[in-house]
């Protein structure tokens, strides 16, 4: 019987913090702060780091603060 190697590297993540409102801002601005998770002012997720959640930050980066964990 083989085992299977246990996945050593550690997943990259990052934390997400809503600092500005998304009154005023267009739709598709408020559905990405809806997909990353946040939905009141000085909320915070942790995420992981994947090339569609950089994506979904890069296109709210106004309205939050990104931090790697």
């Amino acid at each position: 019987m083989t085992k299977k190697k246990a996945n050593t590297e550690a997943k990259k993540q990052i934390k997400v913090t809503q600092l500005k409102s998304p009154i005023g801002r267009c739709a598709d601005q408020r559905q990405t702060l809806v997909g990353l998770g946040l939905n009141k002012i000085r909320k915070t997720r942790i995420l992981e780091d994947t090339p569609s959640v950089r994506g979904m930050t890069k296109k709210v980066a106004h309205l939050i603060s990104v931090e790697t964990v």
